[in-house]
């Protein structure tokens, strides 16, 4: 039967040899029992399954479950870990197998059917290297043969993963792991040597920018909070990522939550406050509970609560679960959420550095910005300056999706070029389609082509080619992708989720959406007066677009057009074919397709009558089959149901 074999640490010996030690290096003895809680060394099989979202969505839970069966049937001696994303979503369910003296193997594609195959020929030294994803490089563990190291794969070669090192690797729901891997000595470094005045200049000297998009110097950011004169202070995280694909924020924090809840309290220490909020949507069960597993588990060791090792710091962390509601994620309609009112975004000035929570003095960072604090004050700020380019320091969460052989989560250098994190490490478009182009930004974004594909991917020169860096989501179109439906689907998104506080943002996105449904309407259903609004909207669609973008209350306003600006300047040619030719090459906008039955294929089989919708096929029976334009919707149930490959589009 399966048995608990990692070895045991006792707390007071963490915290006595490993989190008060503030020499560089640890002594030796406590170095090799730490390799042994990171699992760098085991005594006994150790079997890692991922478990964030992407992993349970693909299956991990029913892998989860096989495993413990597989252990428990064969009474074999070994451990199973939990851990979270390893950022290669596209190759979940991840299951990876560390034997004693070997190395750590990744294994992909393992749902619980493939599992017992894969465990047989690793309890028996038989690596089955069909579904081995690739080894973890080990200095004291014998290399498997022929098996690439995790490193060398495209999808890692130009990673560099500061946040993301223990995604995967370690228990999330373990402060003992995290502790062993490095966690939590700069914050008791940080409160112990530096002043509050020192640990901002030291992030400001770092040149870590805002990761929400924005790109304002943090350490600037805090220094006005800190030095607005008040009796209290607030630090708010944003966690309430709600852009349409993106997730990198809730898997950083189902992977590491220790790492953002010691980015938090390293922050409040600087700005003076005793009381910091993290703000989560409350659909993000996983990482909800896996934060406030952190947050009980960092107040048993001290480093939340009063006086905090004698240090003189009081700090409470608080989770506050948001409704899920796309504008708060604007600061001030978050602050507004959190102060028990419906989340609205109001006027600046006065920032929140000035004004806040409560009429306080309030810092807002997101959890990538305060997720890289730790390694900060780990290595110090001219480490984290010499990552990067010129205009931008450090590294930055991205996510791959769309039209992409390899998608997932990503870490790399500021200023990599865009064309390379698609076509080196997403590996390009599959089935040898055409590139068409890559939105960045989510509904706050833009697009960029092949053209202007070799920008760097930075704050500076996005926003020279039109393009909102936003949360950090990259989703890629291919040849059977339609521009004009990917900007609709975004306008009905925002004009959603606006708060409807401010006429140009409630009124104008709903304008631009008309526009939109207007131009991939069925040309069939069109009088001439339907025809001339259609034309009036779309000649207008700039000049409303720039009305809307100046005008807005908030930046999420302000920001709602860019997707329309950045399709209109890149793709006209695609908007004509819509207005003037009305139709859709892509064959996505569902009103503007028409099918037709080759008469010369049709069998008259009538499999394709029965299933219409709108009883648009009339025929007889072993006679061709026709379809009445006047009727047909589009819907393409006739085309995926035809044996014959007799129905064909217009």
């Amino acid at each position: 039967m399966s048995v608990k074999t990692h070895v045991p640490i006792d707390k007071d010996f963490l915290i006595s040899n490993v989190l008060l030690n503030q020499s560089s290096e640890l002594p030796a003895e406590v170095q090799k029992a730490m390799k042994f809680v990171r699992r760098e060394k085991v005594k006994y099989p150790v079997v890692f399954i991922g478990t964030g979202s992407c992993g349970l969505i693909s299956g991990a839970g029913d892998t989860l479950d096989e495993a413990k069966k597989y252990l428990s049937d064969r009474n074999i001696r070994a451990e199973i870990v939990e851990t979270g994303c390893t950022g290669f979503c596209s190759m979940e369910p991840l299951v990876e197998v560390q034997l004693p003296g070997r190395a750590r193997v990744a294994f992909k594609h393992v749902t619980a059917e493939k599992l017992p195959f894969i465990l047989d020929g690793m309890f028996n030294s038989m690596l089955p290297g069909d579904h081995a994803l690739g080894q973890y490089k080990n200095p004291s563990s014998e290399k498997w043969k022929d098996i690439p190291f995790i490193e060398e794969l495209p999808f890692f070669s130009l990673q560099h993963r500061n946040l993301m090192k223990n995604w995967g690797r370690i228990n999330p729901a373990s402060i003992e792991e995290y502790i062993a891997s490095g966690g939590y000595r700069p914050y008791i470094k940080t409160i112990r040597n530096y002043t509050h005045e020192e640990v901002c200049d030291i992030v400001e000297k770092s040149g870590l920018q805002g990761r929400g998009g924005g790109g304002f110097l943090t350490g600037k950011k805090w220094k006005v909070a800190h030095a607005v004169i008040a009796d209290q202070r607030y630090l708010l995280c944003n966690a309430d990522e709600s852009d349409p694909g993106g997730f990198a924020n809730r898997a950083m924090i189902e992977s590491d939550p220790h790492r953002l809840l010691e980015g938090v309290i390293i922050a409040a220490y600087a700005i003076g406050t005793s009381k910091a909020y993290i703000y989560i949507r409350n659909d993000y069960k996983t990482a909800i509970r896996r934060l406030e597993e952190a947050i009980d588990q960092a107040r048993q060791y001290g480093l939340l609560g009063h006086n905090v090792y004698d240090s003189g710091f009081n700090i409470d962390v608080i989770l506050r679960k948001g409704p899920g509601a796309f504008v708060c994620g604007e600061e001030t309609a978050m602050i507004s959420s959190i102060e028990g009112k419906r989340g609205m975004p109001r006027p600046k000035p006065p920032y929140p550095a000035v004004y806040g929570l409560f009429g306080k003095p309030t810092v807002v960072n997101n959890v990538e910005t305060l997720s890289n604090i730790p390694a900060i004050f780990e290595n110090g700020p001219d480490w984290f300056n010499a990552i990067g380019n010129a205009s931008a320091r450090g590294t930055k969460i991205l996510v791959l999706s769309g039209k992409i052989v390899n998608h997932g989560i990503i870490e790399v250098p500021l200023g990599t070029k865009v064309k390379d994190l698609i076509f080196v490490t997403g590996q390009g478009v599959p089935e040898n389609k055409r590139f068409k182009a890559v939105q960045i930004g989510g509904p706050s974004g833009g697009f960029l082509t092949l053209e202007n594909i070799d920008v760097s991917y930075d704050f500076d020169s996005l926003s020279s080619e039109g393009v909102y860096m936003g949360s950090g989501g990259m989703v890629v179109l291919d040849q059977d992708s339609c521009i004009i439906d990917t900007v609709k689907y975004f306008m009905d998104f925002i004009q959603r989720e606006s708060c409807g506080k401010c006429i140009p943002c409630r009124e104008g996105t709903r304008r631009m959406l008309e526009v939109y449904e207007n131009i991939t309407k069925r040309p069939v259903d069109e009088n001439r007066h339907n025809t001339l609004e259609r034309f009036k909207g779309v000649m207008q669609l700039e000049n409303l677009a720039g009305v809307i973008k100046d005008t807005s209350l908030c930046g999420l306003g302000q920001k709602a057009p860019n997707p329309v600006l950045s399709s209109l300047r890149y793709f006209r040619g695609d908007y004509e074919e819509h207005i003037f030719d009305r139709k859709c090459d892509a064959g996505v906008c569902k009103e503007l397709r028409l099918f037709y039955i080759d008469v010369d294929k049709c069998t008259g089989c009538t499999v394709c009558a029965p299933k219409c919708p709108a009883s648009a096929i009339i025929g007889t029976k072993r006679h061709p089959f026709f379809i009445v334009e006047e009727k047909c919707t589009g819907c393409g149930i006739c085309y995926e149901v035809c044996k014959f490959n007799a129905i064909s589009v217009k």
